[in-house]
């Protein structure tokens, strides 16, 4: 895909190059404005306006929306007032708002200027709500019905104000203080009599958000039920905006994107990579490497403190990297479960007591298994002492049980404690493996062996 979007830059540039812009145009006509966007990306910066305003008219909004926040920038300075207000006159709400929320104050300035009353006012009802909230992602373009329209009442309404909705798919009913009393599907209407009245097909089991629900717990919602809309309502339940799918689904890459950093131990950007610069990307990383750092001279602590038993069994030393990788790959394995499982709903606090009593049980099992594959490779290979053996495999069998519990635990009591769960993933687990898995091996060799 990749390969096909960098041929098809150079395509227009070569076409650009030969002023063949009706075929260029007839070009993107045929394109979808998510390809177009990605075209934009490998065309070279001074030939973006000139490409946009190629762009057939009814298509430029949708391009726009999808193009790079830095590109967006660029055009908007470029654009006359007139050019700019034709723009905006195309976005619906919610993306003129995703727009605005990335652009510096005095772009923000002029956008809002250009902009009638009425959006205006509705832009700035969306921007009070806070940025990790429902009312932050809806948009406030939906259709609704009332329940005693019947179905040819209904279809005379879609086709006099559906067009400037963003999605006619779903229908909201309501009554005349806009409460929300039922939802149907176009579908719906497709199949019912033209006498019909909504308020008898009409489904009344509604699912739906507050203004201030987590985004993250609405695109969740969405993706539970199937929905392609989620409505949301204030605190009256009045109807006031809804979700859409789309927007749920870059909810998810944005939390997912965030997790994985996480994991890394990372700080969290809204930047792709490459846009990201050297300074700031130092300054993401710096703090988690710090306090890793600190925290993993703890585990020289206790290496010094246990020197006699080193210098005594030196072979001991060998063994030590294994036990710390094992111990830490086991706590990752089960903190990657818990906190995928704690994004997803699947797991609560109150079943902290279940998932200890199974990462124990795993735990003993795995630390069993590798302990005697263990042992085996140490006296048919390594040929150690019986007793030192001993202690290798039974520090193993004990580090990989308290990483399976620490790597569990940690998660939900980040949970429990209001933070993302994801801060206690990979490098707090593995510091804190290392840190016991040594003391356990230490503990063990110095009862076993004497020392």
């Amino acid at each position: 895909m990749d390969h096909e979007m960098n041929y098809a830059a150079e395509e227009v540039q070569e076409m650009l190059n030969e002023k063949r812009y009706r075929e260029l145009k007839a070009i993107f006509a045929a394109m979808e404005p998510a390809d177009i966007a990605i075209i934009f990306e490998d065309i070279p910066d001074k030939l973006i306006p000139l490409v946009y305003r190629i762009l057939p008219k009814d298509m430029a909004a949708e391009v726009f929306v999808e193009m790079d926040n830095d590109q967006q920038e660029m055009l908007i300075a470029g654009f006359s007032d007139q050019e700019l207000k034709e723009v905006l006159d195309e976005l619906y709400v919610d993306d003129a708002v995703d727009i605005i929320e990335e652009m510096p104050a005095s772009v923000v300035k002029r956008m809002l200027k250009q902009t009638d009353p009425e959006t205006r006012r509705q832009i700035n009802e969306i921007l009070k709500y806070p940025d990790d909230s429902a009312g932050s992602l809806m948009t406030i373009e939906y259709l609704s019905l009332k329940a005693d329209m019947t179905v040819s009442e209904a279809f005379v309404r879609i086709r006099r104000i559906g067009e400037d909705k963003e999605t006619i798919n779903v229908l909201y009913v309501t009554d005349k203080d806009r409460h929300l009393i039922g939802v149907l599907s176009i579908r719906n209407l497709l199949l019912a009599d033209p006498d019909d009245v909504i308020r008898d097909i009409m489904e009344t089991n509604i699912t739906a958000v507050t203004t201030l629900t987590d985004k993250e717990e609405v695109a969740q919602q969405l993706s539970r039920y199937d929905y392609l809309a989620m409505p949301v309502v204030d605190q009256e339940h009045r109807l006031v905006g809804i979700v859409t799918v789309d927007d749920a689904m870059d909810v998810l890459q944005e939390e997912n994107t965030e997790d994985i950093e996480m994991l890394a131990g990372i700080t969290p950007t809204d930047k792709p990579y490459i846009k990201t610069g050297i300074l700031e990307t130092y300054k993401k990383r710096i703090p988690w490497l710090l306090i890793l750092m600190i925290s993993a001279t703890f585990t020289g602590a206790i290496i010094t403190r246990y020197e006699t038993a080193l210098g005594a069994y030196v072979i001991l030393t060998a063994f030590m990297p294994m036990l710390m990788s094992a111990g830490g790959n086991a706590g990752s394995q089960s903190s990657v479960s818990i906190i995928r499982g704690l994004a997803l709903d699947e797991i609560d606090y109150s079943d902290t007591f279940r998932i200890l009593l199974k990462e124990f049980t795993v735990g003993a099992i795995c630390g069993i298994t590798l302990a005697v594959a263990n042992f085996a490779k140490l006296m048919l290979f390594d040929r150690l002492p019986v007793d030192v053996a001993i202690v290798i495999c039974a520090a193993l069998m004990l580090t990989i049980i308290a990483a399976k519990l620490i790597g569990c635990s940690l998660p939900i009591l980040a949970k429990r404690l209001g933070f993302d769960p994801a801060v206690m993933a990979n490098p707090f687990i593995t510091t804190l493996v290392d840190a016991i898995s040594l003391i356990v091996y230490f503990k063990i060799a110095t009862i076993i062996l004497h020392i």
